[in-house]
């Protein structure tokens, strides 16, 4: 079938590409980066505290070390991608000994300032800006102490160039993460420079564009990333405590999303202290961030069950977290991970049940394949995956790695007493190919800690193909697994006195081999997978998961 939806996306694909490459062009020209310079500063009015910028380097994952005597072929070594974005966005400045190296940093950024002045691809990624100019602001009492005039002008000129180049592209910025990065930044340089204090009140209008567009009711990201929602709070914290300290009043719809988003972070909390890997998340530690926000008198304790489509179970051993959500926009599913009525469980301080994780972090090749449905705790009806992503390279190119077709959640169930909690949902997206729905529904027997689960196929559509079923079960890594004399039990070792037993009636189970890619390499692990197959009817696929005796 001729689809007019992808010949429009891929028009708009090239178009998009061959606007990319004439400003870059652009950007080199003499004329453009003379249209950076506007009025140079005469002082900083605000002295943004360093210490606020803590999350943003706890999770750098290049630790720099500069000494005396590298800095005077600092800007020469031969480094990494990976490096040189840690190097030039200069978060490294709040790692440093700021009394004893103050000389040395003021020699870095001199010659920084005589190399990279003009726009340079790399190291004028809008990221990589917006950190660096964020960066810089907070550790001018250090970068300008008793520092010679001229190196001052300079390098409030170099700041004042790149903030121009922000506000220059921030239309075209759709990246979420970098257009709240852009932004931050903006609104930072208006409230130091009083000469710019429109880039204050601009930067705040945006916000509130960024934020009605972006966010459900709850206040969860429209992607449903969990990763998101920490980083786009990180800095509406930021921006909020900037405004306070510069003596600015703070936005009514900035402390309301706030509240929400870490409402939305404390229904993620767990004895772990890591988030569920869903949709594109990597592994992350939340304890950190939540200290740091108590630090600062954070305090929401309200909590959700049920969270960016996220069904969430909890008492004082373990948390269950099941995906009864469908994809995004196609706009904002680029890292979309096709997992529907995918599950993780933790049990007392452990993690047990998982999904792989995005491999953002690896490799392109690997973030590809951590979006199949086979890399999610689910079934795949003979080995397809849930939803398709575009394969064009132009497509991709210009937008990312999007999802190609939908597919709908249907009767989202929650029941609840003194003894049991029962989530379910259903699916459609197997639905037009193989002719099935596939239900999942999920049963916590509260007094015995026993999970139980039932995945249904509900014929729909004739179809006289006999159609295959996996349902996966990522185990966690470090953990052990091993089946059973009886061949229809997997023992999960967790430590030598702790231990659960995975149980599945009528049915072949499997452990496999599998990969862990939530982190910044792979790790092999364990996957326990059931094995099946139906013919024109109902199939019902029973398993338990529980403590041992």
């Amino acid at each position: 079938m001729f689809n007019l939806k992808s010949v429009y996306l891929y028009l708009f694909s090239i178009k998009r590409l061959i606007l990319k490459s004439l400003k870059e062009f652009f950007f080199l020209t003499s004329f453009y980066n003379r249209s950076l310079n506007s009025q140079t500063p005469s002082r900083l009015f605000f002295q943004p505290n360093p210490y606020l910028l803590s999350p943003m380097f706890n999770h750098e994952s290049f630790i720099f070390k500069i000494s005396r005597e590298s800095i005077y072929n600092f800007w020469n070594k031969n480094l990494t991608q990976r490096e040189k974005k840690s190097i030039h966005n200069f978060l490294w400045l709040n790692l440093i000994d700021r009394k004893n190296e103050k000389v040395i940093i003021q020699k870095i950024i001199k010659d920084w300032i005589s190399k990279f002045n003009n726009y340079k691809k790399e190291v004028w990624d809008e990221k990589i800006i917006s950190k660096r100019i964020i960066s810089w602001l907070s550790n001018s009492d250090i970068i300008l102490s008793k520092t010679e005039k001229d190196f001052e002008k300079k390098f409030l000129n170099c700041l004042i160039r790149q903030i121009n180049f922000l506000k220059k592209n921030l239309t075209t910025n759709t990246h979420e993460t970098n257009r709240i990065l852009s932004i931050s930044a903006i609104i930072l340089s208006g409230l130091v420079f009083k000469e710019y204090y429109s880039n204050y009140t601009n930067g705040i209008r945006e916000l509130k564009k960024f934020i009605d567009n972006f966010f459900d009711e709850d206040g969860f990201p429209k992607n449903r990333n969990l990763e998101n929602l920490i980083i786009f709070l990180q800095y509406f914290v930021l921006i909020k405590e900037w405004s306070k300290n510069a003596q600015e009043n703070v936005p009514e719809y900035l402390d309301e999303i706030i509240e929400k988003n870490i409402t939305c972070l404390n229904s993620f909390n767990n004895s772990n202290k890591k988030i569920p890997l869903f949709n594109g998340c990597t592994e992350r530690d939340m304890d950190n961030f939540i200290k740091y926000l108590q630090k600062l008198n954070y305090k929401v304790e309200d909590k959700l069950s049920f969270v960016g489509k996220i069904q969430i179970i909890k008492n004082k051993k373990m948390t269950l977290y099941f995906d009864s959500g469908g994809p995004p926009d196609y706009k904002l599913s680029k890292d979309y991970q096709s997992g529907p009525l995918s599950f993780e469980y933790f049990s007392d301080n452990n993690k047990i049940i998982t999904n792989c994780g995005y491999g953002r972090k690896i490799s392109k090749k690997i973030r590809l394949i951590s979006k199949l449905t086979s890399a999610q705790s689910t079934l795949c009806l003979n080995d397809v995956s849930v939803v398709k992503f575009k394969r064009n390279s132009l497509i991709n190119k210009a937008y990312g790695s999007t999802i190609d077709e939908s597919f709908k959640i249907i009767d989202i169930q929650r029941e609840e007493n003194k003894k049991e909690t029962i989530v379910s949902a259903t699916h459609n997206a197997y639905l037009r190919k193989f002719g099935y729905l596939h239900k999942r529904e999920i049963k916590f027997l509260k007094k015995e800690n026993i999970l139980q689960g039932k995945d249904f196929l509900l014929k729909k559509n004739s179809n006289q193909d006999k159609t295959n079923f996996s349902i996966r079960f990522h185990i966690y890594p470090g953990i052990e697994a091993f089946k059973t004399v009886g061949g229809n039990d997997i023992l999960l070792q967790i430590s030598k006195n702790n231990s659960l037993i995975f149980s599945v009636k009528s049915q072949d189970i499997q452990i496999e081999k599998s990969l862990f890619l939530g982190r910044s390499r792979i790790l092999n692990n364990n996957c326990i997978v059931i094995y099946g197959s139906t013919l024109n009817q109902d199939k019902t696929i029973e398993w338990e998961l529980k403590e041992t005796v």
